[in-house]
C-alpha cells in the first residue's frame, strides 16, 4: 500500500499538535508554567504547519473525494462535516486561548483552555479517522484542486 505523502505528513503534524497540547496540560497541572508555555507554542506551531500543508495541497493539488462504498458515503460526509466544524471551532478557540495566555488574561485562559484542549483532541482524533477512511481503509476517490474546480485549469 502506498500512502500519499502530503496528507500523511499533515496528519502527523496534527497528531503532534494534540500530543504537545496533552503534554502542556500535564505541565500546567504540575505548575510548570514556562514549560507549559513552550509546549503550547510548539503545539500551535505544529498546528500551523499542518494548516499550511493542508491549505497548500487543497489549493494546488486538491481534496480527495471519498472512495469507499456508496452506501456509507453519507456517513463519511456527516463525519467529515463534524470534523471540519470541530477543527474550525478548535482553531478559533486555540487562537483565543493562546492570545489570552500571552496577554496574561489568566481568568479567561483558565476558563477556556481546558475546553479548547478537549475540542483539539477530538479534532485530531477525527482528523486521523478521516485520513484512515480516505487513504488506508479505502482507496481515495478523485482529487481536484480548487484552482481547477473554480477556473477550469
Amino acid at each position: 500500500m502506498s500512502l500519499p505523502v502530503l496528507p500523511t505528513i499533515s496528519t502527523v503534524f496534527i497528531v503532534l499538535s494534540a500530543v504537545t497540547v496533552a503534554i502542556g496540560w500535564v505541565l500546567i497541572k504540575q505548575r510548570k508554567i514556562e514549560a507549559h508555555q513552550k509546549a503550547m507554542m510548539l503545539a500551535a506551531l505544529f498546528a500551523i504547519i499542518f494548516f499550511v500543508i493542508y491549505a497548500s495541497r487543497t489549493v494546488f493539488i486538491g481534496n480527495t473525494a471519498f472512495g469507499g462504498p456508496e452506501d456509507i458515503e453519507i456517513y463519511y460526509t456527516i463525519f467529515l462535516i463534524f470534523h471540519i466544524t470541530l477543527a474550525t471551532v478548535g482553531a478559533v478557540m486555540g487562537i483565543v486561548t493562546l492570545w489570552s495566555g500571552y496577554k496574561k488574561n489568566l481568568q479567561r485562559h483558565r476558563k477556556i483552555g481546558p475546553i479548547t484542549s478537549v475540542i483539539w483532541f477530538f479534532t485530531a482524533i477525527t482528523g486521523v479517522a478521516v485520513y484512515m477512511l480516505l487513504y488506508v481503509f479505502y482507496r481515495g476517490g478523485e482529487t481536484t484542486s480548487v484552482i481547477k474546480a473554480i477556473l477550469g485549469f
